[in-house]
């Protein structure tokens, strides 16, 4: 059979072999990403979060990703401690996971990262003495009120964005670092936005955009810095995720196949933490960034303006 075959390709011309090879070869490329893709996206096994410690502490953690994090948390047996600035909504949440999961410890702190920062991290420090917190969820984050051209944000509002999406997460990791070293083991999880990485600009919402930029690279190099130390530090980058800060944003007033609920969102992103330095874990979300990095930057452009200038006109 092989002698048969062998014999018939050397009746071929050579450039008829070498583009089959080609297309063979192209063919079992394209096969293993696939099967890969299939096999991080819905067969790997998660990580037992435990392993990392018996506390997790998330930020921003009463209302959409944040919250489902702390809700998926409690559900994987992790105590909590809950970092907000509402101190209402922490008492009701924090209500409704001990309800849910009453083994579950947690322990809330109020902290406003648009405030001083500072001297509010140092306060969580006292709350968080003694915990072994084996897991981080870096998830506060802000954006603009409304689309605006550069020119037009004022200096609050952009100073707003720098305090707590770039302070905020640089202060809440620096607070924690040290005890993941000294324990040696611990994952940092930073939520980024497809803002900063699967398009090329974010156009009337420049500052977020810049903002989570830093997110991801902060957290490329944190991967690499500790890695050595056990610890596994990981960027997610979440696309549209319907939540009432993306409401305000684009046009996503429910969720559907390529716009999941923060629930929905969450239940896929815990199977990531431990894994990769930077992930899109929800797989629509992976489908549709393969899809846009074939399309041209001037197409992606193009697009994000358009959005961006309607909802603009919408919010004036």
């Amino acid at each position: 059979m092989l002698s048969t075959c062998f014999n018939h390709l050397k009746t071929r011309p050579f450039w008829i072999i070498f583009i089959s090879s080609l297309g063979f070869l192209s063919f079992i490329k394209n096969s293993t990403i696939l099967l890969k893709w299939i096999f991080i996206a819905f067969l790997r096994p998660e990580k037992d979060l435990k392993n990392y410690g018996t506390w997790a502490l998330v930020t921003g953690s009463t209302d959409g990703i944040g919250k489902a994090f702390a809700f998926k948390l409690a559900e994987k047996g992790l105590n909590l401690v809950l970092v907000s600035r509402n101190p209402s909504k922490l008492k009701r949440v924090s209500c409704e996971i001990q309800d849910r999961y009453p083994k579950i410890e947690i322990k809330i702190f109020e902290l406003d990262f648009s405030g001083d920062v500072v001297s509010g991290v140092r306060g969580m420090k006292e709350v968080i003495k003694g915990l072994e917190i084996g897991v981080l969820i870096n998830n506060v984050g802000v954006t603009y009120p409304s689309a605006m051209y550069f020119h037009n944000v004022d200096e609050e509002i952009w100073m707003n964005l720098v305090r707590v999406n770039v302070e905020g997460i640089s202060y809440v990791t620096k607070a924690i670092v040290p005890g993941m070293i000294a324990r040696g083991r611990g994952a940092i999880v930073n939520i980024g936005s497809g803002a900063s990485i699967v398009v090329p600009s974010h156009p009337l919402y420049a500052i977020y955009a810049a903002t989570k930029a830093y997110v991801d690279q902060l957290s490329r190099s944190l991967y690499v810095e500790y890695k050595h130390y056990g610890i596994d530090v990981q960027c997610q980058v979440p696309l549209y995720v319907s939540t009432g800060m993306t409401s305000r944003v684009a046009f996503v007033e429910k969720s559907s196949v390529f716009i999941p609920s923060a629930e929905k969102y969450v239940d896929a992103a815990v199977r990531f933490i431990g894994y990769e330095a930077r992930c899109t874990p929800y797989w629509s979300h992976s489908i549709q960034w393969f899809f846009a990095s074939f399309l041209p930057d001037a197409v992606l452009d193009a697009w994000r303006l358009s959005i961006g200038i309607k909802r603009m006109k919408i919010d004036h």
